[in-house]
């Protein structure tokens, strides 16, 4: 029967899982855990490919404790159910260990039919998760679990598992394998810090290299083939989504060209045109805002040629956008007022709009008096001094101008005529 290579040389032994030196290191909590042997209820979280299920696996066998496995996209309470049928019986002397893979799948009532037999100890609970916890699990299963973060591999730590399953191959096949200098490091970068994916591309190496006799010759041109694209981590409904996003805005809003256009590569590569857009846009007045006021009509038309052209041309314009966002000036201030209004709205601060504002035809009712209203054009500077917001907000200051160069002409142009100076 086949098993894939990530499978065949999973490792046994702590020492042995690559990466996640944070939890596993010598001084690791994680770690310390594991060897004092009196393991709590867990939750994995993290990106696949990272040692989830490998960890859980070892800490099952250093329990000395059943181990059973769900995956919560394909199990349901009849699986859960048939776990706590082997409770108390010979089958699981010590208790169930259970790995409870892709936790966030299950609804409340699923999750929550674990909580008596995770109350009592007989079901220790280890669930791992692709997607922040915090918002997938639900607070019942938190409170009772400790949260380990399992991060992202780089390609160096991702290379000792590459070497071990090219000589776990060359055993096993009886075979000498001729590797092309650089093949090691493409596949540990390509693999987007994923092992399994890197491993998945050693087997397939394996399978279509030319060979001589016993001698396997493993190429950098295939391993370039075999990896394209993999190095891609994107959900669109996912973590990934959000962070790769919060990031682009971040870089715009940080002045960074270079990395605004990473992260909008990123997206693009996904085939995230309307993600990119959205960004783009929102950036050109949240950051930008009216330290450069033509940001927004340059980057709606840049969107609207993107959208118009599709990708991959469409990626010219939305790089041309994100340039222009990153180096402009910023002000924050348009979101500085709007929040500011909003927030008085909320709070009930309000009341009728002043007279000398309302719709002049509103008048013929039997209600009527003077409006009162003075037309500013009819005054010098066309600006003159009367009640704009209601009386329960007469004063109340939103905007402030920017420490900009557009913001400051605009202040100086005005402080003169309102006698503000």
């Amino acid at each position: 029967m086949y098993r894939p290579l990530a499978d065949e040389i999973r490792p046994t032994e702590l020492d042995d899982v690559v990466g996640q030196r944070h939890i596993l290191g010598p001084d690791g909590m994680l770690r310390r855990i594991v060897e004092s042997g009196q393991v709590p209820n867990m939750i994995f979280y993290g990106p696949s490919g990272t040692g989830k299920t490998t960890v859980a696996n070892i800490i099952a066998r250093r329990t000395h404790r059943s181990l059973r496995r769900l995956n919560a996209t394909t199990a349901g309470i009849a699986d859960i159910k048939a776990i706590i049928d082997e409770l108390d019986t010979f089958l699981t002397p010590g208790g169930v260990l259970l790995y409870l893979d892709e936790i966030q799948y299950f609804n409340k009532k699923q999750q929550q039919s674990l909580l008596e037999f995770i109350e009592n100890g007989k079901i220790t609970l280890i669930a791992s998760t692709t997607e922040n916890p915090y918002f997938y699990v639900f607070n019942a299963i938190l409170s009772r679990s400790t949260v380990f973060e399992f991060k992202q591999l780089t390609a160096a730590e991702v290379a000792p598992a590459v070497e071990r399953a090219i000589r776990f191959l060359e055993e096993r096949d009886g075979v000498a394998a001729a590797v092309e200098p650089g093949v090691v490091e493409h596949i540990s970068a390509a693999c987007g810090g994923d092992v399994r994916k890197a491993l998945n591309a050693v087997e397939l190496l394996f399978t279509a290299a030319r060979r001589t006799g016993e001698q396997v010759d493993i190429t950098l041109e295939d391993a370039k083939a075999i990896s394209q694209r993999s190095a891609m981590r994107y959900d669109r409904e996912g973590d990934d989504h959000f962070d790769i996003v919060s990031a682009l805005m971040k870089s715009l809003r940080g002045s960074d060209p270079d990395a605004a256009l990473h992260y909008l590569a990123r997206l693009l590569e996904a085939g995230d045109l309307i993600g990119a857009c959205r960004r783009l846009l929102c950036s050109a007045s949240e950051d930008i805002g009216l330290a450069y006021p033509q940001a927004v009509s340059m980057v709606k038309s840049c969107v609207d040629s993107a959208l118009q052209l599709g990708l991959p041309e469409g990626r010219l314009p939305l790089a041309q956008a994100a340039i222009l966002l990153a180096t402009a000036p910023k002000s924050n201030s348009v979101v500085l007022a709007i929040d500011r209004a909003l927030a008085d709205v909320r709070a009930g601060k309000s009341g009728p709009v002043p007279r000398e504002l309302q719709n002049v035809h509103a008048d013929g009712t039997g209600f009527e008096r003077e409006q009162g209203y003075l037309y500013p054009h009819n005054f010098p500077g066309h600006w003159v001094r009367q009640q704009y917001l209601p009386d329960a907000l007469a004063g109340a200051k939103y905007y402030e101008y920017g420490d900009n160069k557009t913001e400051q002409a605009a202040r100086r142009y005005w402080a003169p005529i309102k006698g503000e100076e």
